[in-house]
């Protein structure tokens, strides 16, 4: 055991190291002629050296060819898993535990910077209000509901443990895989002439093919939705396109022009025929210059509360809720996850469905999280004595909890996690061996001996302010190491930062973000039979 922990640290380190770059200035002129970007100076985001290829495009990476007025309604995107295997208990090692000092922890900074970055702009300047400028997105006639049918692409393939949802950009449409991401505003994709980028699975999206594309200039009252270089850069002119700089933290951020485009997605109507299902002028980052742990996607589409996000800007269309349900690793390859914009009728009928509010109001909340309030954490049932102030928002906009779907494990702020993880070493070291010598994760367990069905461990809860419990079952609470050894799925954060609720613990639960109502709807629910 001791010899494949090395290997995995190994190479987890190994992966890590070539993100400690420093920024230099880009003097390459920008051969777009639409472009903002001409002539401006950019830090330099992180660059992947350890890519390589022997046919190149523009970012020097290989790539294959590619190829009215809306009633509102519930629109349901499949989001399918593709695995290269079916996982199983000792194959999650290399699934999720490879992927957490790679992916989630570097994700955990990029969030935390984004909070000091918020709470600066704050400070510097009255937030303007932006909400009026936005035009809403036009959706072309569908003759009833149905299906958005899109394909969710399994994080494991890729060393992620994200959600990837297949949409086809641009006229004619073209096929890109973005990453699904609650965390976050700009929808965003990799765009040529690509100066910068990071390697992806398929070609990058090009704007001069594309017929529907079109910059979003300076002086559009949209510009101002969007974070600007910093120091900011000015345009120098008003027909100029708006340039943008979105930044997640100090490993990766996407630099490129602002921009309108038609998003197309599959429809499956009620009767089970199938046709193209169009939005139209949805706002995106065309990047330019794109670093980070992005995992072989073509970019990113948020769903974070800014106007900016896909969700936000459909709200026209289909109201201020949205939900989706994540099918558990271990499901059939062909099993579908599912998004859906609109009110979902099944979801508000179903009998455990319990709510939360969300954390509203604070100056030092960041506008795209989706906060909660937590009052305790729950061991088999048990509250435990965390200090109240740990779940705090502090003035500065530290602290707090958020939601998160970008995120694949839970995390939890100091001290509530050391408390929470020696309660479950305490109630399980009875009856089983305790093992602390995995360097990720603690505790873990060794259950050599116990048949499956007759181990028994004790689950995991959040009680809210409000009232709402969320239990959630062992398999959410549990990562399988091998056979034997079972560690708890949650890690910890500094006493300063953040709690977050990630998408490990959300399988099998239908949740919904009601941002009219301003609460979390969650319902324990078998994601693979809806």
């Amino acid at each position: 055991m001791s010899t494949k922990l090395s290997i995995i640290l190994g190479l987890i380190f190994f992966t890590v190291s070539p993100f400690s770059g420093v920024c230099r200035t880009l003097s390459r002129k920008h051969e777009h002629n639409s472009s903002s970007l001409y002539g401006f100076k950019f830090q330099d985001p992180m660059r992947l050296s350890s890519v390589s290829s022997s046919t190149s495009n523009d970012c020097g990476f290989s790539s294959t060819d590619p190829a009215k007025d809306h009633t509102r309604q519930s629109v349901k995107l499949q989001l399918r898993r593709r695995e290269i295997q079916k996982e199983t208990k000792g194959t999650t090692t290399h699934s999720v535990v490879d992927l957490i000092k790679v992916r989630d922890l570097t994700r955990i900074q990029t969030l935390h910077a984004r909070v000091k970055k918020a709470k600066k702009q704050k400070n510097d300047k009255v937030k303007k209000k932006i909400t009026s400028v936005i035009s809403p997105a036009r959706a072309q006639e569908a003759s009833s509901s149905g299906q958005l049918v899109a394909t969710l692409e399994s994080g494991m393939t890729l060393g992620s443990g994200e959600y990837f949802m297949d949409v086809l950009v641009g006229t004619p449409p073209k096929h890109f895989s973005l990453i699904l991401d609650t965390g976050s505003d700009l929808n965003w994709l990799q765009c040529l002439p690509c100066y910068d980028c990071f390697h992806q699975n398929g070609a990058f999206y090009d704007p001069e093919t594309s017929s529907s594309f079109k910059n979003i200039t300076c002086n559009d009252p949209r510009c101002s939705l969007i974070s600007s270089p910093d120091p900011p850069v000015q345009c120098e002119s008003d027909n100029q396109s708006c340039p943008y700089f979105y930044w997640y933290g100090d490993r990766s951020n996407t630099t490129g022009d602002l921009a309108v485009e038609t998003f197309t997605v599959n429809l499956t109507t009620t009767e089970g025929r199938s046709s193209e299902y169009k939005v139209e002028d949805m706002m995106f980052g065309c990047g330019h210059w794109n670093r980070g742990l992005f995992s072989g996607a073509s970019g990113l589409l948020g769903l974070g509360r800014g106007p900016l996000s896909f969700s936000s800007q459909l709200q026209s269309l289909y109201g201020h809720s949205f939900s989706y349900c994540l099918v558990d690793r271990n499901s059939d390859t062909n099993v579908s996850s599912k998004l859906i914009f609109g009110e979902d009728k099944d979801l508000l009928n179903h009998p455990n469905l319990n709510f939360t509010s969300f954390v509203n109001g604070k100056e030092s909340t960041v506008e795209t999280f989706y906060y909660v309030q937590i009052k305790s954490i729950l061991v088999s049932g048990e509250p435990l004595d965390i200090p109240e102030e740990t779940w705090n928002i502090s003035s500065d906009g530290a602290g707090g909890t958020i939601i998160d779907s970008g995120t694949t494990l839970s995390y939890f702020a100091e001290p509530a996690y050391e408390i929470i993880k020696e309660k479950f070493a305490e109630k399980v070291k009875e009856k089983y061996q305790v093992f602390r010598d995995f360097p990720i994760l603690d505790p873990c367990f060794n259950l050599s001996g116990v048949e499956e069905n007759n181990f028994q461990l004790p689950e995991l809860g959040i009680a809210f302010t409000d009232g709402a419990v969320w239990n959630f079952p062992v398999e959410n609470s549990f990562i399988w190491l091998s056979e034997e050894l079972v560690c708890l799925a949650i890690l910890g954060t500094p006493k300063s930062a953040f709690s977050i609720i990630g998408n490990y613990q959300q399988q099998n639960f239908h949740i919904l973000y009601d941002t009219k109502r301003s609460r979390l709807g969650f319902a324990p629910t078998k994601c693979a039979d809806i």
